[in-house]
Formats: structure tokens, sequence, C-alpha cells
């Protein structure tokens, strides 16, 4: 296994990397710059787009050339080579300081993301102010979970009978049953209890075993872990205690691309950790993981 560094420095709170199957690049986004990323690891090419206001995550849509994301608290289209983001929807009116976190798609093309309230320091946040929204292939938005502290990873079983869902300060991952046909998810219990030493549960990923991989913000680690039984399984440390999403890309969809963040790190860890803010990738891990869903609106 070797944990090597892709993009060094290239953002402040980098975030959701998301694997795009078709054309085999890397989307990311640069939450608090309002910038997208993309990464073609063939050409070795990295492009860029900035937008007018936070991004939370990216996915790709059925539609070649445009990108679905979210804004602070907006759904937004974003024609990549024009380079203008569109509203679709928005969400949290009343809560004019949340803004959207993590996101991503599920089997039937439906884009599922959520959010926070006003962040004091990268994990002290105004309490129980987020949720956890879908925008369905119609473009209806509807909200499923609220009094949420921190909405942040999400992933779906092969079966597509269960979401996994990461609520940060919780220091769990909750597993629901989920109704693909009407994409409602419904009996929540928790599936990964992580203990506090353990740092914060942030994004994660599920591989072609149907074991989750979690990036355990400030303990510079990602762990996989049996979403049945609870167990963690494999550890990989990286050199930046902010390890955020996470995802496998690649050809084979064996290398895992990792995000990390430099925000609200003081000067003297930012000298310590001088990679705090890169992108890196896990290469020789032995497992795979699933094409990312589009949205398919």
């Amino acid at each position: 296994m070797s944990v090597s560094v892709v993009l060094e420095r290239c953002g402040v709170l980098l975030e959701g990397p998301h694997w795009d199957d078709v054309d085999q690049c890397l989307y990311f986004i640069d939450h608090i710059s309002g910038v997208v990323h993309r990464w073609d690891p063939e050409t070795q090419k990295h492009e860029t787009r900035k937008i007018d206001e936070n991004v939370g995550c990216v996915v790709t849509t059925k539609t070649p050339g445009v990108l679905l994301i979210t804004g602070k608290h907006r759904f937004l289209s974003l024609d990549w080579e024009g380079g203008v983001a569109t509203p679709i929807g928005e969400v949290d009116q009343d809560r004019p300081e949340n803004h959207f976190n993590d996101g991503k798609c599920d089997a039937r093309g439906r884009f599922w993301a959520g959010t926070l309230g006003p962040l004091e320091t990268p994990t002290r946040v105004k309490p129980k102010q987020g949720s956890l929204y879908c925008l369905d292939v119609d473009r209806s938005v509807t909200k499923h979970i609220d009094g949420v502290d921190i909405s942040n990873g999400l992933c779906w079983s092969h079966d597509n009978k269960t979401m996994y869902y990461i609520d940060s300060l919780s220091h769990k991952v909750d597993a629901f049953d989920y109704c693909l046909d009407t994409g409602t998810p419904s009996n929540r219990r928790p599936a990964i209890e992580i203990p506090e030493e353990d740092g914060y549960p942030d994004g994660m990923t599920i591989d072609t075993e149907g074991m989750v991989w979690v990036a355990c913000f400030d303990s510079s680690s990602i762990n996989r872990y049996n979403p049945l039984t609870g167990e963690k399984l494999h550890t990989i440390t990286f050199p930046c205690a902010y390890v955020t999403p996470c995802c496998f890309g690649g050809k084979n969809l064996d290398t895992l691309y990792v995000t990390t963040s430099k925000d609200g790190l003081s000067e003297q860890k930012q000298q310590e950790q001088p990679l705090a803010g890169s992108l890196f990738k896990v290469t020789g891990l032995g497992f795979k993981g699933r094409p990312a869903y589009q949205y398919a609106g």
C-alpha cells in the first residue's frame, strides 16, 4: 500500500471527491474558496471553475459537460466549459447562515445532500440546525431528516436496501432501511460507533465487498469498517490531521482518492502539517469501489 500526493496544497478545505467513470477524471471542491476542481490522471491536467459562493459537493449528470453542485444553500447546475452555474432549488431559507456539505446520488439518480448551521470552529457548530435533503429527478426538493449537527457522508449497500449516513458530531455511522422506488429512508439505527479518539466521521465510500471507508476528521486517518458488525478492519494514516471525504477511482476503481483540509489549523500546525489542503491517493490497497451514480434529472 502506498499513500502519495496528487495535487499539493491546492486548496483550503477540500471536500467531495467524485470519480467520473465516463471521462476517467476526478472532481472535487474547495468549500471555502468556492472552487470546483477537475483532475485527469492520464494527462495530469488540472482545471478549476470558480463559483461566487461556498461549494458543498459535486456530482456528474447524464448530460455531458454538465455537473450538479451545491452552493451555500442552493442546488446548482454547472456548465463546465462555460463556467456558468444555474440555480435549480434552494433550501434552509429560514436559516440563512446554514450551508451545504457532503452529498451523493442514489442508484435512481436522485441527489442527496445535507446542511449544517454556522461553524465556530471546524468541529463546533450551532447545534441541530442542519437537515438532509433529496433533489429528485424531477427537480423537486424534499427534506428527509431535520435536527442535524453536521450532515456528512452518504452511501448505499449493493442491494440498495440500506442507506448509511453520517452526522459527524454523533460519532457514528447510522443505517436506514431504504426504499429505492420511493427514495425513502426509515428505521434509523446505529451501524458503526466511532470513539472520540478516532476523530469525527466525515465523508465515506463503500467497496465491492460492502465494507465502508470512513474519513475520520482530526485523526489523520481513514478507517475501513464492516457496517453489519461495526468492526474496524483497516486503518490508513495521512500526514495531516484534517482528512475529509474519500472515493474510489481510476480505470479499475482500485485507487482511493482522499481530500484534506487546513482550515482551522493554527500557523504552527500548518507548519507541522505542510501537506494539509492537498489531494492524496492510496494505491495497492487490494480493494475496489463501484462507479459513482450520476444525477438523472
